[in-house]
């Protein structure tokens, strides 16, 4: 993605891109590759439906709702049934490709467990198509609306945390190096600085069994005085409430991508803070928008310049 940005930058000083769908067809490479082996080529025409349908469903959940309505052969009702059948049979495809790529081995989905019995189980083809719609969906679209927010708007916004970002990633990492595994962990400010992004735009604003994340994010009983501002090191200090910080849900069903996410968005920021200084353009206005997960209504412009070591 950055030696795509060094071709757009072309020479030039400085370089304005709306980064919000760059960071999305990132995130979709690395769940791609990461959970299936494949890369986002191969995967765009499931992220292609999925979009389509996250409109559909954006507009019924806006709608009256109708016990029985969803059976009615409307238009909208064929349209979504019709995406849904498609994702499906695209999944499963990749899925017998993926066999045969690998025939001495089983993606974990396809191994047996004990169920809650104590008996030996294991999942069906149609509950594997929809654990992989899953990783599909949540793990491209949360992951890169929090590298969207953190890793652009709110340092592009405040450049003094931007600036002690860079200090620790070339503290850490060195001149050259990558981030690895090893050194995550000594990661310290740019994890306050996810954290606090997590805590004013959570991706998943909401859910079924509804709780405020928003609201509870934003309490100043909770956070003080200043709970609506940006502000990283609060989480240098302990929190009294488990439950005031919950961006990835709470209790059993904890989101399981969770360490992923965090680990990926790491790496992605760490990266574009060692080639890049940016601000917000002139062209960018703040409107956080829940489209099932919470977006910039109008993209993220940001204008970029690139730094030497």
């Amino acid at each position: 993605m950055l030696e795509k940005w060094e071709g757009i930058r072309g020479g030039r000083d400085e370089f304005e891109m709306d980064v919000h769908k760059e960071l999305h067809d990132l995130s979709a490479d690395i769940i791609s590759r990461t959970a299936f082996g494949s890369s986002y080529e191969e995967g765009k025409r499931i992220f292609t439906l999925q979009e389509q349908q996250m409109h559909l469903v954006s507009q019924a959940l806006r709608s009256v709702y109708i016990p029985g309505f969803r059976f009615v052969p409307t238009e909208k009702n064929t349209e979504r049934r019709g995406l849904e059948n498609e994702t499906r049979e695209a999944i499963r495809m990749l899925i017998k490709n993926n066999i045969r790529a690998r025939e001495n081995s089983r993606n974990l989905l396809m191994s047996s467990f004990k169920n809650q019995e104590g008996k030996e189980d294991t999942l069906g083809v149609e509950e594997i198509i929809d654990e992989c719609k899953t990783f599909y969906f949540a793990g491209k679209e949360t992951t890169a609306n929090l590298l969207t927010w953190s890793s652009l708007i709110l340092l592009a916004l405040h450049q003094e945390w931007q600036n002690k970002a860079r200090e620790e990633v070339f503290s850490v990492c060195g001149g050259n190096d990558l981030p690895v595994a090893e050194n995550l962990n000594d990661l310290k400010i740019v994890n306050l600085i996810l954290n606090e992004t997590l805590r004013l735009y959570p991706p998943a604003a909401g859910n079924q069994l509804y709780f405020s994340l928003t609201a509870v994010h934003h309490d100043t009983d909770i956070w003080g005085e200043d709970g609506s501002e940006f502000n990283p090191s609060r989480f240098n200090e302990s929190r009294n409430h488990l439950a005031s910080f919950f961006p990835f849900g709470i209790g059993p069903r904890i989101c399981v991508g969770q360490n992923l996410a965090i680990v990926e968005a790491k790496i992605v920021l760490a990266m574009i803070i060692k080639h890049y200084s940016f601000i917000v353009s002139p062209t960018y206005v703040h409107a956080p928008m829940l489209f099932i997960s919470l977006q910039p209504q109008y993209g993220a412009q940001i204008l970029f310049r690139r730094i030497s070591n």
